[in-house]
């Protein structure tokens, strides 16, 4: 598959080794520009990209920024990508440490409903709650008790596969977690945000999520 990522920080990063080492054709931005990620391009192969460019032809594009700079991203971020582009978001909103307040979030909007306004493109949560060295250290075959479950929400039933089956691949197992208008129950605060339990443990903590921020969420 064909995939940009922007992002080169922890989350970003890891998963363009993963990804690469799968196989997969990665190109990777970020917002200081290509000559920054000569050492990531390097030992993964993945393609460093001006953030203007790397959505260029890609089947997927995965944007694993701050929150805050979402809106600085480039008008037409996503233009040269196939029609029916995937896009993951796997940011989340962290107003007291670094975000600063984003008003329609604390007024109950979900962070990957306010993702997709600023891209003007529909988005995928996932992978906002893993440890972001666990994606290097953590994968696992199919059926082994210690596979990670990592939730998955989205409007796009066919967009949701993809990533689904992407979250397989690298070695996890995928779990619906509903619309994106649901996927305030993966957001930080909730039971599953930083779990690393299976399946069947991520349903339950999906469904013991309470969908209010606690004070320490809040701007």
């Amino acid at each position: 598959m064909k995939i940009g990522i922007i992002g080169a920080g922890n989350i970003g990063g890891n998963l363009t080794r993963r990804l690469t080492e799968l196989g997969h054709d990665v190109a990777v931005a970020n917002s200081r520009g290509p000559e920054t990620l000569v050492d990531l391009s390097e030992s993964t192969g993945a393609h460093a990209a001006d953030v203007t460019r790397v959505a260029q032809g890609a089947e997927l594009v995965i944007v694993s920024i701050p929150e805050k700079n979402v809106p600085d991203l480039p008008k037409g971020v996503l233009e040269g990508a196939k029609a029916d582009l995937v896009v993951i978001d796997t940011g989340n909103y962290y107003p007291q440490q670094r975000d600063g307040l984003i008003a329609d979030i604390e007024n109950g909007m979900t962070e990957s409903r306010w993702v997709a306004m600023q891209l003007g493109h529909a988005v995928i949560k996932a992978f906002n709650g893993i440890y972001a060295a666990n994606i290097l250290e953590r994968p696992r075959p199919v059926g082994s008790p210690e596979r990670i479950a990592l939730p998955v929400a989205g409007d796009d039933d066919v967009a949701k596969k993809v990533v689904m089956d992407l979250i397989v691949e690298l070695g996890f197992d995928a779990v619906d977690a509903g619309d994106v208008d649901e996927s305030w129950r993966q957001q930080p605060g909730t039971p599953c945000y930083g779990a690393t339990t299976d399946s069947e443990g991520l349903r339950r903590l999906l469904g013991e999520a309470v969908n209010e921020r606690t004070a320490e969420w809040r701007a």
